[in-house]
């Protein structure tokens, strides 16, 4: 394992330098990523839909409900053809529903808070957390684009982190394989 893990490294190292990359590239061109990851929205959505209705068509006549899945495919296509022809308005509805998001959970997490008081320690910790949550919430639905351009600069503080870990990670992975051989010495296969 420690000799494949050495093997792999320069994968660390690839995946950290494509999340600097983008997530540096995210910084500079908020307004490219929003497009972009609403684009690729758009086009997994369009895609899904049109697996769901052939795959429902196809099976008919074995699944009585197909209908179901024919349906979830055709609101799939035209979710992906209304991101294509308004990606503006995607891009709006997709911050709105994070935003809606963070308000549930926020207001989840104070209540959970509330109701294990007397079970856990430091349930300020989750009600300070749940606060944060509404905050961001409210924040999104008061100020879209402000609220869209820290969706993209948390997405692009998120790649830079992941990045530079992945590269610590293969700095570190080449010298787990030298002290597992040290602690452990060699292993041979039974």
């Amino acid at each position: 394992m420690a000799s494949l893990v050495r093997r792999i490294s320069w994968l660390f190292t690839l995946r950290g330098i494509a999340a600097i990359l983008f997530g540096v590239l995210a910084f500079f061109q908020p307004g490219i990523t929003l497009l972009a990851l609403t684009t690729l929205f758009g086009a997994y959505s369009l895609v899904d839909g049109v697996i769901a209705v052939s795959s429902s068509l196809s099976n008919r006549k074995e699944y009585p409900d197909w209908w179901i899945v024919f349906l979830s495919g055709l609101l799939g296509v035209a979710v992906g053809v209304v991101t294509f022809l308004r990606p503006g308005l995607t891009a709006l509805a997709l911050l709105f529903l994070i935003g809606a998001r963070a308000l549930v959970v926020g207001v989840l997490e104070i209540a959970a808070a509330v109701e294990l008081r007397k079970v856990i320690q430091r349930e300020w910790m989750l009600i300070l957390s749940g606060l944060a949550s509404i905050v961001f919430g409210l924040a999104v639905f008061l100020f879209p684009l402000a609220g869209a351009l820290a969706v993209v600069w948390l997405i692009a503080t998120y790649a830079i982190v992941f990045g530079v870990l992945q590269i610590v990670l293969a700095v570190q992975s080449r010298n787990w394989g030298n002290a597992f051989e040290t602690s452990y010495g060699r292993l041979r296969p039974v």
